[in-house]
């Protein structure tokens, strides 16, 4: 993803198409042309975005791991459970499939919001759950992630 950035909202049809943002198509460019992978987030309960370059990039490095090892197999597998390519119609909509929709419990209100180098696509309710926090929590949080370690 090209240091895309913006959190959107937007609305799914009946048939499971969304606007694409214009601002996304702006920053992305002619990236848009390759497509796109769609599949379940590993950690969340929502949908992750990739272009197809950075789809590559995450897909070699599950392909270096030793599939005779049954941990990495059984990974494997679950990481790639729903991944399906789309692309923009000519109306700049995204298709979803609806297993994806299903699992993400995606139904009408959705946000589209670039995390580093994916968009991931929320239920809107899901969402604000998701980023309503204790600003002492998130403090907490950015210090254990990105905090260096005193040495004494």
């Amino acid at each position: 993803m090209l240091n895309v950035i913006g959190t959107y909202e937007a609305k799914i049809d009946a048939k499971g198409r969304l606007m694409f943002p214009a601002a996304y198509k702006l920053q992305l460019g002619d990236e848009v042309k390759k497509g796109f992978v769609v599949k379940r987030s590993i950690f969340k309960k929502c949908l992750e975005l990739f272009t197809m370059e950075q789809w590559n990039q995450e897909s070699s490095m599950v392909s270096r791991l030793n599939m005779f090892n049954k941990k990495n197999a059984e990974f494997a597998t679950k990481f790639m459970a729903g991944v399906k390519p789309v692309e923009l119609d000519g109306n700049g909509r995204l298709l979803l499939p609806k297993d994806l929709l299903n699992y993400g419990g995606i139904v009408k209100q959705i946000v589209l919001s670039s995390v580093v180098n994916r968009i991931e696509i929320w239920d809107k309710d899901a969402y604000e759950d998701a980023v309503n926090y204790d600003p002492d929590d998130f403090a907490k949080l950015a210090e254990d992630v990105m905090g260096e370690s005193e040495t004494e």
